[in-house]
């Protein structure tokens, strides 16, 4: 006897590939947005390709980084705000290439989700998209993953790959140069970025405070709006700056592990930073986090970036020159403090952050 059974599609399985090929469909012309010398081809193929030579490099060294934007995609997720998830996706990988001198030449994203939305997906993309042109980078390719199972219907996570080159004496940090005495500059955040998001959504159920209601510490937003605010993209500030022989050493990409964890990855052995705290003036998120969490200081240094997203390290004699050009480009610059003789931690703090 033959048992009935009725044929299986991969649809029936949770896997669409009509919605595949209508979100590649959609991306297609923000995808073609962010073309630059260098790229110019089509999504489509199996592997996108740059000409270095075309972006006016001579003798180039490659930069690669990867990353992710961790639990601030819950944000995302549970308040249908999707469009600027894409922005901290390039954001924390181009700002991991600035910091070595490196200018972003491309990037490729992942996109691995339970059940594929097209409009979702071009929304994401589309924000991807927009976090290129910031940087200047093509969106050379991706990744979209549909795997019903492993996310459940609506989740879906993001990793991005950025590469970026940078002529071979123009690579940073330039470690022989520190010395005692060279200047610390703090270029302002935008916001918690893309770190402590974890922390972030704990104090969140702790303070019981809706995502659709207005922030507590800006009503002119709704809470989700406030805390799901872009990360920073430090990269054409940086590049002129660079590229105007401002004189800098070393930069460092204020990411998860505060201060502590990311200024010593610049600094030789012998050298610490000595950080004035109360140079910083921190965005009021900061302060609204640090009450309702009841969160110590030391933590929300570590944790958290605290109102400055990236350093900057040069001598005294090219501090000012460094601080014009970058407010020129719009950036906030914040004299921080001064390397030091390093006599146990790398880093140091004198006074107190004024959260408020």
């Amino acid at each position: 006897m033959t048992e009935d059974r009725s044929s299986l599609t991969y649809r029936d399985a949770g896997v669409d590939i009509d919605a595949g090929n209508e979100m590649v469909r959609r991306i297609k012309p923000h995808v073609r947005s962010t073309m630059r010398k260098g790229a110019d081809g089509e999504i489509g193929g199996f592997g996108g390709v740059f000409d270095l030579k075309a972006a006016g490099f001579s003798d180039p060294v490659l930069v690669a980084a990867n990353d992710g934007v961790g639990t601030k995609v819950k944000i995302a997720i549970e308040t249908g705000l999707h469009a600027t998830i894409g922005i901290d996706l390039v954001a924390m990988c181009v700002n991991d290439l600035i910091v070595q001198g490196a200018e972003p030449l491309f990037f490729l994203d992942y996109y691995a989700t339970g059940h594929l939305d097209p409009a979702e997906g071009e929304a994401i993309v589309k924000g991807i998209a927009e976090g290129c042109k910031l940087a200047g980078c093509a969106l050379l390719g991706g990744e979209t993953a549909e795997m019903p199972g492993l996310y459940a219907k609506g989740d879906y996570d993001l990793a991005g790959f950025a590469v970026g080159a940078a002529e071979r004496d123009q690579l940073l940090p330039k470690s022989a140069a520190l010395e005692t005495g060279d200047m610390i500059l703090g270029l302002a955040s935008s916001g918690a970025h893309s770190n402590g998001y974890s922390l972030v959504r704990r104090i969140v159920e702790r303070s019981g405070a809706a995502y659709d209601a207005p922030a507590p510490f800006d009503e002119t937003r709704s809470l989700a709006e406030a805390l799901i605010e872009p990360t920073r993209i430090y990269v054409k500030p940086l590049l002129s700056a660079i590229r105007q022989s401002a004189g800098i050493k070393a930069l460092a990409h204020i990411t998860g592990g505060g201060f502590v964890e990311n200024i010593p990855r610049v600094l030789l052995d012998h050298l610490a930073a000595n950080i004035d705290l109360p140079a910083i003036a921190p965005p009021p998120v900061f302060g609204w986090l640090k009450q309702v969490g009841d969160v110590a200081d030391a933590e929300m240094l570590r944790t958290f970036n605290c109102g400055i997203g990236m350093i900057v390290v040069v001598a005294e004699a090219d501090a000012a020159t460094a601080s014009a050009i970058l407010q020129a480009e719009g950036e906030t610059v914040v004299p921080l403090g001064r390397l030091r003789p390093r006599r146990d931690a790398a880093v140091t703090f004198n006074g107190e952050v004024a959260f408020r």
